[in-house]
């Protein structure tokens, strides 16, 4: 089998996310620049067999995309264009960073790394990434 990635796409940073090959358990990959994701992409998807990839897609309380969708967007297109054997998905990734907030401070973490946002993202993913395979 193959992994499932997943994407928490923001402006200034991506949260990664990725299942085993049999896609039962979901870990925190990294968290990269947003200008650095192409780059990211093409070492990991050497080294690793992807068959979908999950985009967190952001939804406002009334169900209207963020502005984030356009750059979601033009990322999908430019994404289908260099990799157009994997599939790609979306999943809705409201309150996710919320909830990964919730996540690390019940975990006992220090305020300095409960205000890290490269964390918050890489903890957002799984999350994004674990609701997904719920649903799935």
């Amino acid at each position: 089998m193959a992994r499932i990635l997943c994407i928490d796409y923001g402006i200034r940073r991506c949260g990664i996310a990725a299942t085993d090959p049999f896609q039962i358990i979901v870990s925190a990959v990294t968290t990269i620049e947003t200008l650095q994701i192409f780059y990211f992409l093409e070492n990991y998807l050497k080294q690793e067999v992807v068959e979908k990839l999950v985009i967190g897609l952001p939804v406002h309380k009334d169900g209207k995309f963020t502005h984030l969708k356009t750059h979601i967007d033009l990322f999908t297109k430019q994404f289908r264009v260099k990799w157009p054997d994997v599939a790609i998905d979306f999943a809705d990734e409201q309150f996710s960073s919320v909830q990964a907030k919730k996540i690390i401070m019940e975990g006992g973490a220090k305020k300095k790394t409960r205000q890290d946002k490269a964390l918050i993202d890489r903890v957002s993913a799984v999350i994004i990434l674990q609701r997904y395979l719920n649903h799935i």
